[in-house]
């Protein structure tokens, strides 16, 4: 190992620090908003809840998922993102996949009128003329058809596309291999980091997007969890949730004593975290792919 010296020593001190200081400064808003959704929430109201619950409780998360609206608008952002993803990279993959093939008829003048689409549109209203006149208005497909095709994702598979050995598709097609052939044995195989990493970016917008469901679905049943964390943030939580614990038989009672102790704070925290943590324990399963190889053992001497 290299002997550093005594002014590269300090320099990795400081780095260090300054890394430590902006990890704390990045997390700890994170950390502190799930310290008090396991909090008391009368006692949260006190202040001076920072690194660690001061009187521990799961009251706050059983009365969020005693809310039938929160469980079921969980369901739709699950259902939401997994086939939202899927389509998405799909057919963006399918459509990057011919712009990179040569010899493929007016390819210039479908990039460029795609291209055209990443810098202009029509604005939200014939937007929403579009999905009404579409049929898709009140319907789950109406937060994953718009979205199917990205733009700049196709440019980014385009770009790993034309990347990849002429080899590899030559050597299929002698073998009799079509297009289609081409594209799901050989190219899709040797996707994977760059599947991975555009997935995992598609499905952190499908399961972050509250604004679509907002404009284009007024059926509340239908919401996804951040639409509905949004109106709960928007609307008195605390009564809602009251008048909901006082319907009911034997649970009411069990339902009154946990709301005595909870606060809107507690509860918005709460929800927040519920809607937060699944898409942030994707990423570890999704990370070594942005460092594996890409082609490694695909083509040999």
């Amino acid at each position: 190992m290299m002997k550093l010296s005594t002014g590269d020593k300090t320099l990795h001190v400081v780095i260090y620090i300054f890394l430590v200081i902006l990890g704390f400064l990045t997390l700890y808003p994170f950390w502190n908003s799930a310290v008090i959704s396991f909090n008391l929430g009368l006692d949260t109201a006190k202040g001076g809840i920072t690194f660690w619950p001061r009187q521990f409780t799961f009251d706050n998360y059983a009365i969020v998922f005693q809310d039938t609206r929160i469980v079921q608008a969980f369901y739709v952002s699950v259902l939401r993102t997994l086939a939202g993803t899927f389509l998405s990279i799909l057919f963006t993959s399918v459509f990057a996949y011919g712009m990179s093939v040569k010899g493929v008829l007016f390819k210039k003048f479908y990039m460029v009128f795609a291209i055209i689409t990443m810098y202009f549109s029509g604005g939200l209203i014939p937007f929403y003329l579009v999905n009404r006149e579409l049929g898709l208005m009140n319907t789950f497909w109406v937060m994953v058809i718009p979205t199917v095709i990205s733009v700049y994702n196709m440019i980014i598979f385009r770009t790993f596309f034309m990347g990849l050995p002429n080899g590899l598709e030559e050597s299929a097609r002698i073998d009799g291999c079509s297009t289609f052939g081409v594209y799901f044995r050989i190219v899709l195989p040797l996707s994977g980091p760059v599947i991975a990493t555009l997935s995992l970016f598609t499905a952190v917008y499908h399961w972050n997007d509250w604004f679509t469901a907002t404009i284009f679905i007024n059926k509340s049943e239908m919401f996804p969890i951040q639409t509905m964390l949004q109106q709960i943030l928007n609307s008195n939580i605390m009564t809602e949730q009251l008048s909901m614990a006082t319907k009911g038989n034997a649970a009411a009672a069990d339902a009154m004593s946990r709301m005595q102790s909870v606060t809107t704070k507690s509860l918005t925290m709460a929800t927040m975290m519920v809607a937060t943590l699944p898409i942030i324990l994707v990423y570890p399963f999704v990370q070594r792919f942005f460092v594996k190889g890409v082609l490694v053992g695909s083509l040999k001497e």
